[in-house]
C-alpha cells in the first residue's frame, strides 16, 4: 500500500521511519518531507494547505491511506476535504481540531465538563485584562487563542509585561487570532500523554517530558522544543488513572456529545502539582520532538495501528513497547526561537557511525547541489535508546561532538531533571 505523509519536520521523519519498516507499505510520499525523509520516500515539494493540490498528488501516486503530521493542515480541515473525496485519512476533523486550534475553545470544554485546568479568562478587551490582573496573583501565563508555531506563550512576572504581550496579540502579532487566554501559572513539573483514538475507544501512545524554554537550566524563551526523553517517570500508574478519568475521558465525550468524535493522535500537556494532573494544552497531532523519542520504543507495526485507528477497530490491536528509555537533544540554528541565520551547511553526517539504538532525525534540512544544509530554526534531532537517561545523554553528546557545525547551537542538559535526582533506575 501508498501511503502519503504530510510534513516536514522531525515528527514526519520519525513517523516515516517506523513506516518504511512495515512489511504492508509499498511506497511512502513526503508532501513535502526533508533531506532526511528523502532517502525513504518520495518527497513531493507542494504547500501542505494547498488542499486541492494535494488532493491530485494523492491520486496521481494511488495513494491509500494519508497520515498529517503538523497542526495547521489539520486545523484548517484537511481531513474533512479529503474524506469529502473519499480519501482515508488519519487525524481529527476540523472541529474536534479546535482543541488546538483555539485555545479559548480548549478552556470552554474544561469549564464545561470540570476538567482540571488553570484559572482562565478568555478577553479580547483591555479591561477584561486589568479585571483579571486584579483577580490573580502574578506571574501570569499570556497566551494566543490560536496557531503559533509554539511562540504563542508568554510567562508574564509583571503587570506591564502582561499589558504589552496582549495588547500584541490584540493587534493582530499572530494571524490565527486576536483573542488572548490569560491563565494563572502553575507551578509543578510538566508532562506529555499521548493517546491514539477511534470513534470507539483510545490507546496509550507514549509519554515524554520535553524541554521548550531556549536555553539550558530552562532559560529563556519558549521554543517548539529542544530536547525530550521518553517514558515519563513521573506520570505513575496512579497519576495515569487520574489522567484518564478526569481530563481524557470527559474531553472525548464532550466532542461525541457534538456529534464530532475525535480521531487521531491526541497529545495532552500537563502540569503535575502535588501529583494531581492539571491541563495545560491540548495538540491535535504527536508533539515534535515528543514523537521521535517516542516511536523509536514501538514494537508494533504502525502501519497495523493506523490501520486499525482508521476503520474504527483500535480495540483489537495490542500497542506493545519496548523497555528502554529514550531521549533526543535538538540541534537548532543561532539566533532561534527569533530570527535565525539560514541555509547552514552541516558535514560528517554520513561519517557517524550510528548503531541499532542510535538516530538521527532530520527536521529543518534541504539537499542543495548534493550538500546537506539547514531549512529551519530547529535542525536535527540526535537521539538513542538506552536503559539510563544519564548514558544515553552522554552517548548522544558523543554523536553531536562528530558533527562538523558552524552557526547551531543545543542545550547539553536535556533530562538535567530527572538525572539530577540521582535515582539510580533513570
Amino acid at each position: 500500500m501508498n501511503i502519503g505523509l504530510i510534513g516536514s519536520g522531525g515528527r514526519e521523519h520519525a513517523l516515516c521511519k517506523n513506516l518504511s519498516e512495515s512489511k504492508f507499505v509499498d511506497k511512502i510520499i513526503c508532501f513535502p518531507g526533508n533531506a532526511g525523509t528523502s532517502s525513504l520516500a518520495i518527497n513531493v515539494q507542494v504547500d501542505i494547505l494547498d488542499f486541492k493540490k494535494i488532493l491530485k498528488l494523492i491520486k496521481f501516486y494511488k495513494i491509500k491511506l494519508v497520515i498529517v503530521g503538523p497542526e495547521e493542515p489539520l486545523v484548517n480541515g484537511i481531513v474533512d476535504f479529503l474524506k469529502k473525496e473519499k480519501i482515508i485519512v488519519f487525524g481529527p476533523n476540523r472541529y474536534a481540531a479546535k482543541l488546538e486550534g483555539s485555545k479559548a475553545f480548549m478552556k470552554t470544554i474544561c469549564k464545561q465538563n470540570k476538567i482540571p485546568t488553570a484559572k482562565f479568562k478568555i478577553c479580547n478587551k483591555k479591561n477584561q485584562v486589568k479585571k483579571f490582573l486584579t483577580d490573580c496573583s502574578l506571574p501570569i501565563v499570556v497566551k494566543a487563542d490560536g496557531l503559533a508555531a509554539g511562540k504563542g506563550v508568554t510567562i508574564c512576572k509583571t503587570e506591564k509585561e502582561v499589558l504589552k504581550s496582549t495588547n500584541d496579540i490584540f493587534k493582530g502579532k499572530f494571524k490565527s487570532s486576536k483573542l488572548v487566554v490569560l491563565e494563572e501559572y502553575l507551578l509543578g513539573e510538566e508532562a506529555s500523554y499521548f493517546v491514539i483514538v477511534d470513534n470507539n475507544t483510545f490507546k496509550f501512545f507514549g509519554s515524554a517530558q520535553d524541554h521548550k524554554r531556549v536555553f539550558e537550566n530552562d532559560k529563556g524563551p519558549n521554543t517548539g522544543g529542544m530536547g525530550a526523553y521518553s517514558p515519563a517517570p513521573i506520570i505513575t500508574k496512579k497519576l495515569e488513572k487520574k489522567i484518564i478519568s478526569k481530563i481524557i475521558v470527559p474531553t472525548l465525550k464532550a466532542l461525541k456529545t457534538k456529534n464530532n468524535p475525535y480521531n487521531g493522535f491526541l497529545y495532552v500537556g500537563l502540569m503535575i502539582k502535588n501529583n494531581e494532573p492539571f491541563l495545560i494544552e491540548y495538540n491535535i497531532r504527536m508533539g515534535d520532538p515528543e514523537c521521535q523519542v517516542i516511536l523509536p520504543r514501538l514494537k508494533t507495526d504502525i502501519f497495523k495501528i493506523f490501520k486499525y485507528a482508521t476503520l474504527n477497530k483500535l480495540k483489537n490491536i495490542k500497542i506493545n513497547w519496548k523497555k528502554q528509555k529514550s531521549m533526543t537533544v535538538v540541534l537548532c540554528a543561532k539566533g532561534y526561537p527569533g530570527a535565525y541565520k539560514k541555509n547552514l551547511k552541516i558535514q560528517n553526517i554520513d561519517k557517524i557511525n550510528l548503531s541499532e539504538k542510535d538516530f538521527i532525525f532530520h527536521a529543518g534540512t534541504k539537499i542543495v547541489n548534493n550538500v546537506l544544509r539547514s531549512n529551519g530554526g530547529r535542525v536535527l534531532n540526535v537521539l538513542s535508546l538506552g536503559t539510563n537517561f544519564k548514558s544515553i545523554r552522554k552517548k548522544i553528546i558523543s554523536n553531536i561532538k562528530k558533527l562538523k557545525l558552524k552557526g547551531i547551537f543545543y542545550r547539553k542538559d536535556i533530562g538535567w531533571k530527572v538525572i539530577n535526582k540521582k535515582n539510580e533506575n533513570y
